[in-house]
């Protein structure tokens, strides 16, 4: 069988069969959640996408940085949870406008107490405004190595980079992906933006090669030790992410800094992870994209993250992915320096992209949600976002959190 996406002259082909794992793993738990998510879909009414406030399903849309080591109903993230029904928010230690390492990490028992706060907050606003009891996703940038914000000194376990877990033996690799689960769940996080499936096709890359980001250049071997850790996140209740898509491994500069367009060092194989893993019954329920340019997808030069030819042609209609498509930071340069914030959501919502990372980390003054979700509705209103991309969008959303239950 083969998936053939035609673009302007050009045809990428992607021949799904050669690239089947050889074989499934499956599990009773996984089945009972998968059935339990189908039935609380089907039969609670008031869930619906038509029946949500426009307004709630943008805020469902949102993932959110912000300061703040312990909260309070006064606080801004928890206004934002409260008044506008924000979806998720994301942790950091580092604080890249100060640069200091005071954003809202310092301990274990610390950042425990505060994502329980944020759930009870988030929970007693749902009864307040009477909405959908969806948990709040409450993520972090947990891969090991040199992107850890869980680190060793702030009395997590010790972690390494993929690079190293990939030379590991898959049991020994298994250890460390239950290690990490554990620290998640524990912790109260229950999203996890890794594994990384880009390939360690440039060892200069200075955003994934130079940082032992990627567990190899191998596709079948990313493949391999990214199932391995999304079944043990998936398993113990944390959801996890692949990125960067669709491959960020081949480019030579940062996207975090500017654009990066890798027409001609990527190549096909880059997809290979995103095939394999998605083939299998226990997989990561939400993509990350990428800010880059690829050609070979898109010849209009957009951006993955802004592209309607990567994020709906090629990764939901070929690749048939039907979990959360999350964006990147949007306030990364490669988007805020050549796209308005206004031209930047309309276009990665019309692209395809569920929820939008506003990490706070780029900006002297915080986005505000307020100013975000008004945007957003106006363009649905004026037509220029169509009401059923945010309904789609907001379905997506609502399966996955169900699914954490």
């Amino acid at each position: 069988m083969q998936n053939n996406t035609k673009k302007q002259g050009r045809i990428t082909t992607v021949n799904v069969d050669a690239f089947r794992l050889l074989f499934k793993k499956g599990s009773n738990m996984v089945l009972f959640r998968a059935l339990f998510t189908v039935f609380l879909l089907f039969c609670f009414n008031p869930l619906q996408a038509e029946d949500i406030p426009l307004k709630d399903k943008i805020g469902q849309m949102l993932i959110i940085g912000f300061e703040g080591k312990t909260i309070d109903s006064s606080a801004p993230v928890a206004k934002a949870i409260d008044e506008h029904h924000v979806g998720g928010v994301i942790l950091y230690d580092f604080n890249d406008q100060k640069k200091k390492y005071d954003m809202n990490i310092e301990s274990y028992a610390q950042v425990t107490l505060l994502n329980r706060q944020l759930q009870q907050i988030t929970h007693k606003a749902n009864l307040k405004h009477h909405r959908p009891d969806l948990p709040l996703l409450i993520s972090v940038d947990y891969e090991g190595g040199t992107v850890n914000r869980l680190k060793e000194n702030y009395g997590f376990p010790p972690t390494i980079s993929q690079k190293k877990i990939g030379k590991m033996p898959l049991e020994d690799a298994e250890k460390v992906a239950k290690s990490m689960a554990d620290t998640l769940k524990t912790s109260g996080f229950n999203l996890d933006f890794a594994p990384v499936t880009d390939l360690d096709v440039n060892s200069e890359n200075p955003i994934i090669g130079k940082q032992e980001r990627s567990y190899s250049r191998d596709p079948l071997e990313v493949s391999k030790s990214a199932s391995l850790f999304s079944e043990e996140f998936v398993k113990n209740g944390v959801q996890c992410a692949y990125k960067h898509f669709p491959g960020h491994g081949s480019s030579t500069t940062d996207s975090h800094l500017g654009f990066v367009d890798v027409t001609d060092t990527w190549h096909e194989q880059e997809l290979t992870p995103y095939l394999e893993l998605l083939s299998q019954p226990i997989h990561c329920g939400v993509i990350m994209t990428a800010h880059i340019i690829n050609r070979k997808l898109d010849p209009s030069g957009l951006p993955a993250t802004l592209s309607p030819a990567i994020l709906t042609e090629l990764l939901r209609h070929e690749l048939k992915f039907d979990g959360v498509i999350v964006t990147d930071d949007i306030q990364m340069r490669a988007i805020s320096d050549n796209y308005s914030l206004e031209e930047t959501l309309t276009r990665t919502i019309n692209a395809g992209a569920d929820m939008l990372l506003i990490a706070n980390q780029f900006k002297d003054t915080p986005e505000d949600p307020t100013k975000i979700i008004q945007i957003i509705s106006d363009k649905v209103k004026q037509g220029e976002i169509p009401m059923a991309r945010i309904n789609d969008a907001y379905r997506h959303i609502l399966k996955l959190k169900m699914g954490l239950h």
